[in-house]
């Protein structure tokens, strides 16, 4: 019954146009800032999806690492055993360390990652190869596919292979000797095979080639590897595949998943969202201090309506609740408007790109939209706590009027 009342003085002409005016600027406002909210978070989580996708062609779903030093030792056994865990889709064994690729004088030290035939079937890396082919070659005759960056820093052509390259290694070696230090340094010829374009932290700092070679010239065990990177079927089984792999390795390995080998990029990119949501509701809720002038001169004007409801025997909590839901009614109109051109602009930035991004050196040209419902629910809840606040002081107010009926 008080939010039929409510309903009643929502669409009920007053006497007085500027109480109109100022109920419906109010409702704008909330228009306004829901639509912002909803905006905001929508282009974070397009960012979000985009830098997800974009790392998802280098970093695996899991990766097995060493707690200390460079190397792990990986029996044939846990390999088994890792290979039968259900939630696994595929793995890879991988030996990385710091390369330096010569051709001619230009010079490039690179993160030079040696993998096995399973690593495209682990990540997506394959797909992101704009010229020649994702070929590692052998442990005798190796290929290497360089990042975009490092075949300009070293001005080849990495499709044509018309030169071989350079490449210098540190040996895995305890003693070094100072009669002969380049005894520790292993040098050979490497074909290039391709080049990707992922990322300019990728483009510019990495390489792939066999992993074989790489055991070779670092001197590594049969069993010695850097890390195993690891795919499995369903992304929402990265922590129940962890426990599992954890048990058999034990606590000698470092497993991470997917966003706590970038732990910092996400945290940076969540906190950034978070910090956005809070300067905009605060925006919110000083743009709702119409509702409280709207409410305060609707108070006034129904002054004699509150004094007949009170004769009637409405007690000051009826009141209150009539008042309160007064100022929700104006939230709800504003919130479910706001959500609904937040929608709209959202389709026609991702249909006709509306606002493109500046510079002309991103992956894509205009700003990535990413609708999720629960963005909804949070922007939604926000707006109804941001209204009972405003709504609070004029319905209380209104509740403790005291009976002025004349006889």
């Amino acid at each position: 019954m008080n939010f039929l009342f409510a309903w009643r003085y929502f669409k009920a002409k007053k006497s007085t146009n500027a109480i109109n005016i100022i109920a419906w600027v109010s409702v704008l406002a909330i228009v306004i800032g829901t639509a912002s909210l909803v905006l905001v978070l929508s282009v974070f989580n397009g960012f979000e999806d985009l830098v997800k996708s974009l790392y998802s062609s280098f970093y695996t779903d899991l990766k097995i690492s060493p707690q200390r030093g460079k190397t792990i030792t990986l029996t044939q056994d846990q390999l088994k055993q890792l290979s039968t865990l259900p939630p696994i889709r595929s793995y890879s064994l991988i030996v990385e360390d710091k390369a330096l690729l010569q051709n001619g004088d230009a010079l490039s030290i690179v993160n030079l990652k040696g993998v096995d035939t399973n690593y495209t079937q682990v990540v997506g890396i394959k797909q992101k190869v704009v010229t020649g082919k994702f070929v590692i070659g052998t442990a005798d005759h190796p290929s290497v596919v360089l990042g975009v960056g490092i075949e300009n820093a070293l001005g080849v052509a990495a499709d044509r292979d018309i030169l071989p390259l350079s490449v210098y290694l540190f040996k895995k070696t305890d003693q070094l000797s100072m009669a002969d230090p380049q005894s520790a340094l292993s040098t050979e010829n490497i074909s290039t095979s391709g080049a990707f374009l992922i990322q300019s932290d990728f483009d510019n700092s990495y390489g792939f080639t066999n992993i074989d070679f790489m055991k070779r010239m670092l001197g590594l065990g049969a069993d010695e590897y850097s890390a195993v990177e690891i795919a499995i079927r369903n992304e929402k089984e990265a922590d129940l595949a962890k426990a599992a792999i954890q048990k058999i390795f034990g606590t000698g390995y470092k497993i991470e998943t997917r966003y706590e080998q970038n732990k910092s990029l996400f945290g940076v990119m969540r906190t950034e969202k978070w910090v956005i949501y809070g300067v905009l509701t605060m925006i919110l809720i000083v743009a709702a201090f119409n509702i409280v002038g709207a409410l305060t001169m609707l108070v006034l004007e129904k002054q004699k309506d509150i004094d007949v409801l009170k004769a009637l025997g409405a007690n000051n909590n009826y009141i209150q609740r009539i008042f309160l839901n007064e100022g929700f009614l104006l939230g709800i109109i504003g919130g479910i408007s706001g959500i609904l051109l937040a929608i709209f602009i959202s389709w026609l930035q991702v249909t006709y790109k509306l606002v493109p991004l500046q510079g002309g050196s991103f992956l894509i040209d205009y700003y990535p939209v990413k609708l999720v419902p629960t963005d909804f629910l949070l922007v939604f809840t926000t707006i109804l706590v941001v209204a009972f606040i405003a709504s609070w002081f004029p319905s209380r107010k209104a509740a403790l009027r005291q009976i002025e009926l004349k006889s």
